[in-house]
């Protein structure tokens, strides 16, 4: 069975993707994440761990952070912004008091004073514990997908104590000292240590460490740190942490189709618990493509890239604020011009895998549209892929159906209704629109394969010439010049063996060609 393929693609290279976008959610650049993997494998190099420790510590660095943003609407509603609460993770603290101090300061941030004054009396009067409760559950959620994931327990055992502190004074605060698991020793101060070397070099790392030790840090880890220096940082920012990173998996082991497929569907999970408004539209937008994607005939590769784009299309919204996807209002420019990079994010961070670098274009493409008004780069039809074209015209409609801050889902007509707009608008692509409305199950044009032997495009021109609209004006509708669509009716003529505009419109009607609902003439 095809599931059973081996893939070749490996679970460090769908971690290390969206590791990209966890960095920009925390603040920081792309490849934080790969590089604090790279420490924290050379720690156990110089401390010479175990294989097990090593698979822990690795899969542990890869995975701490996720879950920190399934949360970020609470994080909105306490701090203002869930990427500028999360940035100031690095600075240093004595344990939850000195944690504390630093979410008073930030309480409200960005509000009126009379908001934050409220925000902060909220917080005294119980606000904190579950501030306390979320930042403890950090660390059970990236336990949650490891476990879907199926990855070893010590991998989980590890992801548990991620946030515990030698001293014990850390979260949930049951583990201090030589309990917590050394896997968690380790990526934990990686994570500080390439923060800190990122900004200062080796002596800013040295330091941090020291100052932890003892507290914050296991002092045997940083013992050994500081008497091999060279072996943890040497050449750390010579080469791409990208290859290098995946060069130190421990798994080498392929996934087969239906395990890629799984693990895919279990991180775009997590991603869509950034914001309430996306719980489960990577899973419904992913049966539409499906489904849509059959009716249209694509062949094996193209629906398996399809598939694949719809369940990492999310990727670039870990890069965006919550204060800005949650906003009940109009958005600024530069609120605007942030949301426009979210498919670009998203496809530079698939981009960097070379097992998903296809799937890459279809997600960097999903707000791009026919007519070029789309995002980010304003593509027109000739430049969007078919793949792409289908991809787009069903996270149109998922979206529209879901609710969002500034308005209520629609209903499923009234969304099919709005779909067909952009249909005639010439924005998407009428074929996909229809596979995708089928999909979903509305009624849709009785489209037979192969009708008359024409393809697509000439359907879309059928359509139009038959409700008597000019050459140029269907022209423009789709995006080609006049001269295409005269060659198009001239070919769907002598297919259909008719000579006018009325024997293709009755040609159309008895084939199921004509959308009632169109108002394309009007």
């Amino acid at each position: 069975m095809d599931s059973e393929l081996d893939s070749g693609v490996r679970l460090a290279d769908i971690l290390a993707c969206l590791s990209l976008g966890i960095d920009l959610g925390f603040g920081q650049p792309m490849e934080h994440i790969l590089r604090q993997c790279r420490i924290s494998m050379r720690l156990c190099d110089a401390l010479g761990v175990d294989d097990t420790t090593r698979t822990a510590a690795y899969y542990g660095a890869l995975l701490v952070n996720v879950g920190c943003h399934t949360d970020a609407h609470e994080q909105v509603r306490w701090f203002g912004d869930d990427i500028a609460f999360k940035s100031t993770k690095y600075v240093e603290s004595t344990g939850k008091l000195a944690e504390v101090n630093r979410m008073l300061g930030m309480l409200g941030a960005g509000g009126h004073p009379l908001h934050r004054l409220r925000v902060g009396l909220a917080f005294a009067l119980g606000g904190h514990r579950e501030v306390e409760a979320m930042i403890t559950q950090h660390a059970q959620r990236a336990r949650s997908l490891a476990e879907e994931l199926h990855l070893p327990a010590a991998v989980l055992q590890g992801l548990a104590a991620a946030y515990e502190r030698w001293d014990g004074k850390g979260w949930p605060g049951i583990l201090a000292g030589p309990d917590i698991p050394t896997a968690a020793r380790l990526f934990q101060i990686a994570e500080f240590i390439e923060v800190a070397h990122r900004d200062g070099g080796v002596p800013a790392a040295l330091s941090i460490a020291r100052r932890g030790a003892g507290s914050q840090f296991d002092p045997a880890v940083v013992v050994c740190l500081c008497d091999h220096p060279d072996k943890i940082f040497d050449g750390l920012d010579e080469v791409g942490s990208w290859g290098a990173t995946l060069d130190e998996d421990p798994v080498l082991n392929a996934l087969t189709m239906a395990q890629l497929d799984d693990a895919l569907a279990a991180l775009a999970r997590y991603v869509d618990l950034k914001t309430p408004f996306t719980l489960g539209h990577t899973e419904a937008l992913t049966q539409l493509v499906i489904d849509a994607a059959g009716r249209l005939g694509f062949s094996a590769t193209d629906r398996r890239l399809v598939h694949r784009a719809a369940l990492t299309s999310g990727y670039g919204r870990l890069g965006i604020s919550n204060k800005i996807w949650e906003k009940p209002g109009p958005l600024t420019v530069s609120e605007w011009e942030r949301v426009r990079l979210a498919p670009q994010l998203g496809a530079r961070m698939l981009r960097q895998s070379e097992a998903l670098g296809a799937v890459a274009p279809l997600v960097g493409q999903l707000r791009e549209r026919l007519d070029g008004s789309g995002y980010p780069a304003g593509l027109s039809a000739g430049s969007i892929t078919a793949p792409a074209r289908l991809l787009a015209a069903a996270d149109s409609y998922q979206s529209m159906i879901e609710p969002r801050p500034y308005r209520d889902a629609l209903t499923a007509d009234e969304a099919a209704t709005k779909l067909r707009d952009e249909v005639r608008a010439g924005r998407l692509e009428s074929a996909s629109v229809d596979a995708v409305l089928g999909a979903a199950g509305h009624r849709t044009r009785r489209r037979g394969a192969n009708i008359g032997g024409l393809t697509n495009r000439e359907i879309e021109v059928l359509e139009l010439a038959a409700r008597g609209l000019p050459n140029r004006e269907i022209a423009r509708r789709l995006t080609v010049t006049p001269k295409t669509v005269g060659n198009h009716i001239e070919h769907i003529y002598t297919k259909i063996g008719e000579t006018s505009r009325a024997g293709a419109a009755l040609f159309a009607m008895r084939n199921g060609l004509v959308d009632e609902t169109s108002a394309a003439c009007r």
